[in-house]
């Protein structure tokens, strides 16, 4: 399968020919932001008050870079586990963020809030950090520098791969990548004479 070059921002057209499985390369800017730096922004958002970078139509990265080794831009960076993140994503997409980078399922509750932004999730490779940062072109934390690897960072990136995990109609990879295997073992339960 032919990847799907996208630059960001996306535009709403672009996410909505996205489905489910394809594949990516995605190039231009996004953001940082884990757990902690999550808290802050919808704690900002709560109190009506102006975050401090602004995330509209943005993309969101779910990764804590570690420090830049000696004339490197950005050291090793990778996805984080999204449902830690599933708490503040609805807000954050009624907000505006356009899209989503990380690795793992998500909630019922997020899938819908995608849905109805006309949003997208990305999964991107977990344990390859390495060569993700190869990625990266450019860092500079934007917001929250004490959480130091936590901190919002602002990447430019070239060319990172991606799979469409949540697509902007709902439809879930994970859900769907998982259909066989459980009808399968539903149906070796049934024919199985050991008692469950």
């Amino acid at each position: 399968m032919n990847p799907i070059y996208l630059q960001t921002p996306m535009a709403k057209k672009d996410l909505a020919s996205l489905r489910c499985g394809d594949h990516v390369m995605l190039s231009g800017i996004l953001y940082t932001a884990r757990d902690a730096a999550h808290k802050r922004l919808c704690e900002v958002l709560a109190a009506g008050e102006r975050l401090p970078v602004e995330l509209q139509g943005q993309t969101i990265f779910y990764a804590g870079p570690t420090p830049p080794p000696p004339g490197r831009v950005i050291g090793a960076i990778g996805p984080t586990t999204s449902a830690r993140m599933d708490v503040y994503t609805p807000p954050l997409l009624r907000y505006g963020v356009r899209a989503l980078i990380g690795k793992g399922a998500r909630s019922d509750a997020v899938r819908d809030a995608i849905r109805d932004a006309g949003a997208v999730y990305f999964a991107a490779i977990g344990g390859c950090a390495a060569y993700l940062a190869g990625c990266v072109t450019a860092c500079q934390t934007v917001a929250y520098g004490d959480l130091g690897t936590e901190s919002v960072k602002r990447l430019v990136i070239r060319e990172l791969p991606l799979t469409v995990a949540v697509d902007a109609q709902g439809n879930d990879f994970y859900v769907i990548a998982m259909q066989p295997a459980a009808d399968h073992a539903a149906s070796w339960m049934k024919s199985s004479s050991i008692p469950f």
